[in-house]
Formats: structure tokens, sequence, C-alpha cells
């Protein structure tokens, strides 16, 4: 096996794309932060200042497909430079945005499908090339980035608003993260190591050899799909307490503070989740890691549903974020114990892709669901009927490779 795998060279990989990606993931928080700021700018109501994030969701859909597809052909160096470029140019171009179209536009395409978008899938990717005997681990650590970037932009992005103003800010992040992220970016240079066989764990993953053209017995684009619904189905119920927590607190008269303290507190155990399953995915298979985040997500929903009370939803907050936060990393491991290694850019894109989509259409769902019924109540169990969903499709995943396993072990006499 080569000496890469698993070794020096994989760990400083893995550090250089957690820094990167924890640099880059700036495109998927700082359109919520000046939302406020550029309402008041553009003179438009909320529903249009809230443009820039829809698209700023699908331009990252879009985008990580087509970045992780580059990413099999050439590597993950191009499509990271092109990033950093682009998220540099992006928010300055955001900055001199003459009117609400053109700073949407700059958000959607320069910083989100150009720039973000290869410092997530794409970046995965590559790093579970790397590794094979902690490659669970090393893909949650990877996705962590997402997180920590979640942690640390929104108040310094705030800081320096209040002090110089968006448009000064947006310019000076856009300077920034071109100097910094471009020599970053040389660090991914050199090629990935090859490696092409399956990993073997302990459960459902222990079959001699298994067959990447059929994975689960079914062709290589039904099997995608299936991951996709799961991946969008999970998110729908993922995004019930992370977009409207700190709404649902106001509503319940706790106030606004209090929800973001509960918030945080969710991303905070969201990141020791995505590390501890990462361990857990290299034991025991992404497929059984999915199906116990998908069964403990549903339990803190319900829980949701159950409490009311402050103490209560502090608890519930720490909970859900410690259920949660390993169930995304675990689709990028599912593909490469299923899928061969050549599509993996493509393919990881393409399910946390669907991951995205959920939280974008759960966040605009419950939503709706609370003008509808004027409580959130519905929308806690429309999250739990969207969760069920991906908990039916993981274990009709799981039985079909056991079944491949049993079919495939010699009968004894």
């Amino acid at each position: 096996m080569n000496q890469d795998i698993d070794g020096f060279a994989a760990w400083m990989r893995l550090a250089a794309a957690l820094l990167i990606g924890t640099l880059g993931g700036v495109g998927m928080w700082s359109v919520v932060v000046v939302l406020p700021a550029v309402q008041a700018e553009f003179a438009v109501d909320r529903g249009a200042a809230s443009l820039p994030y829809s698209l700023t969701m699908i331009g990252y859909a879009v985008g990580s497909v087509f970045m992780g597809r580059w990413t099999d052909r050439v590597g993950v160096f191009r499509p990271v430079v092109a990033g950093a470029l682009a998220l540099g140019l992006g928010y300055v171009a955001a900055g001199f945005a003459r009117n609400l179209i053109e700073f949407a536009l700059a958000q959607a395409v320069l910083i989100a499908a150009i720039g973000s978008s290869p410092l997530f899938g794409p970046l995965m990717a590559d790093v579970s090339w790397w590794f094979r005997r902690y490659r669970g681990f090393a893909l949650s650590v990877c996705a962590t980035g997402n997180y920590f970037a979640g942690t640390l932009w929104p108040p310094v992005i705030n800081y320096f608003m209040q002090a110089h103003g968006w448009r000064a800010t947006q310019i000076g992040m856009g300077i920034f993260l071109m100097i910094v992220m471009l020599p970053l970016a040389f660090l991914f240079r050199r090629p990935a190591p090859a490696q092409d066989a399956p990993i073997v764990t302990t459960v459902v993953t222990s079959a001699p050899q298994r067959d990447l053209t059929r994975p689960f017995g079914l062709s290589p684009n039904m099997a995608q799909v299936l991951i996709a619904f799961a991946g969008v189905a999970c998110c729908v119920a993922m995004s019930m307490p992370q977009v409207h927590i700190v709404a649902y607190c106001s509503d319940l008269g706790y106030g606004v503070a209090r929800g973001a303290e509960m918030l945080s507190l969710m991303m905070g155990f969201g990141i020791v989740s995505r590390l501890a399953s990462g361990y857990i995915s290299d034991k025991i298979g992404g497929l059984n890691t999915l199906l116990i985040g998908s069964f403990l997500q549903g339990v803190a929903l319900a829980l949701y549903v159950i409490f009311d009370g402050l103490n209560s939803l502090y608890v519930v907050s720490a909970l859900f974020g410690l259920f949660q936060g390993g169930i995304v990393p675990s689709y990028a491991m599912i593909v490469r114990e299923y899928f061969p290694a050549k599509e993996a850019g493509t393919r990881v894109s393409i399910a946390l892709t669907a991951t995205m989509l959920g939280m974008a259409l759960g966040g605009w769902l419950n939503g709706v669901i609370f003008d509808w019924t004027n409580s959130y109540d519905m929308a806690f169990l429309n999250g739990l009927a969207w969760n069920f969903l991906n908990l039916s499709i993981t274990v009709f995943l799981i039985m079909r490779a056991r079944a491949i396993i049993a079919r495939a072990t010699p009968v004894r006499a």
C-alpha cells in the first residue's frame, strides 16, 4: 500500500483542508450576517433581501456538482485555486454592487457556485484518497470546516460591519481571502495517491470484495438517487431546529439572544459529534453510522415536541447538535465505500449537494407550515416525518447490503 496513505503527508493534507475549508466556508454564512444592512441599503422588503441567501444555496448546490466532476478529471488543486480567486473577486464585487441584483449575482455565482463549492464536497473527496484506515475520521474532520466557519465568521463580520460598514467589510474580506487562501491552495498541488479498493469494515461491509459496479445490487445511478433522497430527507428534518430555533425562542417569549445561544450550543456539540462519528464510521461503516445518527436525530426532534421550557430547550439543543453532527459526513463515507474512487469527486458532491438542498427546502417549508398553523408544533412533526423517510431509506440500503453479503458467503456443511 502507498506509504502516504494514512501517513504524515495525509494528516498534513487534512490539516490544510480543514484550514482552507474554514476560511472558504465564509461564503455560506456572511450573507446571513449582512442581510439587514443590505435590506436597508437597497430599500427592499425582507423577502427580497432574502433572495441572495436563496441564490447562494442554489449556486452552492449546482457549483458543487460541476466542481466535483472537475476534481475527478484534474484533481482538487485547480478547483481550489479557482475557489480562492472567485471568493476574493466575489466579495469585492458584492462590496461595489449598485443594486440588490448585482449583490445577489456576486453572492450566487462568484462566492457560492465557484468560490465556496469546491471547498466542501470536492475537498472531502480529495481527503478520502489519502486515508484508508482512518477515512471516516478524516472525512469528519474535513467536514467540520463548515461548522468552524459558522462559529468563526459571523462575529468577525459583524464587528467590522459595525466599525467600517458592510461595503468596506465585503471588500476587505475579498482581499484578505485571496491573500491568505491562494498560498494555501498550493498545498494541494500534489496528486492524490492511487487507491481504488473498497474499505472493509466490521458490520455490513465485510464482504471479501464489494462489486463497485452494482452498489447495493442496484445500478450506480439508482443507488445515487436513493442516497440523495436520504440526504434531502435528513436535512429537511435537521433544518427545523437549525434554521428556526431563534425565531422559536422569540415566539416563546425567551428572546432572540437565548435562541442565538442555543444555536451556538448546537453548532459546538455538532463539531464534537462530527469528530466522534468519524471514528465510529471507521469501525462500523458509513451506513450504520447514518442509521445511528438518523435514529438519534429523530429522538431529539421528538424531545423538541415534548419540552419547551427554557432550560429544557438548552439541553435538547445540545443533544440535537450531538446527535446530528455526524450525519452529513456519513454520506461521503458511504459513497467511498460503495462507488469507484475515480468517481468520488462527482458522487460525493452530489450526495452533499442533496443535503444542502434539504436544508434549503426545510428552512422554507417549516416556515410555511408555521405561517399556516401559527405554531412550530406541526413543523417539528413535519421534521419527524422526513426523518422517518431518511431512516427508512437507510434501513433499506443496509438490508440490501446484508443480503448481498449473505449470498456471497459460502454455506458450511
